[in-house]
């Protein structure tokens, strides 16, 4: 499939751009420790990366991707806390790039087209992993999963974009790699593409109807003319 008349491509961030989950294995098992519970490896954390911070502590807590009904909530709130400040100090160290993304979005910008990034983690933890990567001459509107009342899969951080952009929603794909990023799309009725190698809990992300599947980041300067 080829996409045309596109001028403004959205992305999402971990998952997408980036491999965050070893800073954010790292902070989770630091906050645990701090706890005195026992840490996981980074694989198992990995299947719990995809929903926020909040969920992933959660999941953190229980051991497990089913959130305990018994869970204590001000054990959350304490766990957050702390998880917060340590993956602040520790959120690109480890995180990487994934294969082809700078070379595709370096591309995809001299072809004239306008890149922006739509992401649920928080303002504060986007602009050190950006400047942290090379990216942040790359894209022209950034939108965290605080800067708005809503975020993802809510059409809101979508149309506001548009809105930011002075562009409407037929010039736009959004690019990513969970579910929130193309049932936000399809909220905004903007056509999306999904790539099969992030944080999608497990699930085929095609069963939720993009536009395309692609298996490789590169392959987007194919299908977008």
């Amino acid at each position: 499939m080829k996409f045309l008349n596109k001028n403004v491509l959205l992305f999402d961030l971990d998952g997408t751009l980036v491999d965050s989950v070893p800073d954010l294995a790292f902070a989770v098992n630091q906050t645990l420790v701090e706890l005195g519970l026992v840490p996981f490896s980074q694989d198992i954390i990995r299947g719990w990366v995809g929903n926020g911070a909040r969920i992933l502590i959660q999941r953190a807590l229980s051991g497990n991707a089913e959130i305990s009904t018994e869970l204590d909530n001000n054990l959350t709130e304490r766990a957050l806390e702390i998880f917060y400040q340590i993956y602040q100090s520790h959120n690109c160290i480890e995180t990487q790039l994934y294969n082809d993304v700078l070379d595709t979005l370096t591309e995809l910008k001299e072809r004239g087209y306008r890149l922006a990034i739509i992401t649920n983690k928080p303002e504060r933890f986007i602009a050190p992993i950006i400047n942290g990567l090379g990216l942040n001459s790359l894209f022209e509107l950034i939108i965290g999963g605080d800067t708005l009342e809503k975020r993802k899969p809510d059409p809101l951080p979508l149309n506001y974009a548009c809105q930011q952009l002075s562009v409407n929603i037929d010039q736009c794909v959004m690019i990513g790699d969970s579910k929130n990023d193309i049932l936000a799309a399809k909220a905004a009725n903007m056509q999306s593409i999904a790539l099969t190698y992030g944080y999608n809990y497990g699930e085929n992300i095609s069963i939720y109807h993009p536009e395309l599947t692609i298996d490789y980041f590169a392959d987007l300067l194919g299908t977008l003319i």
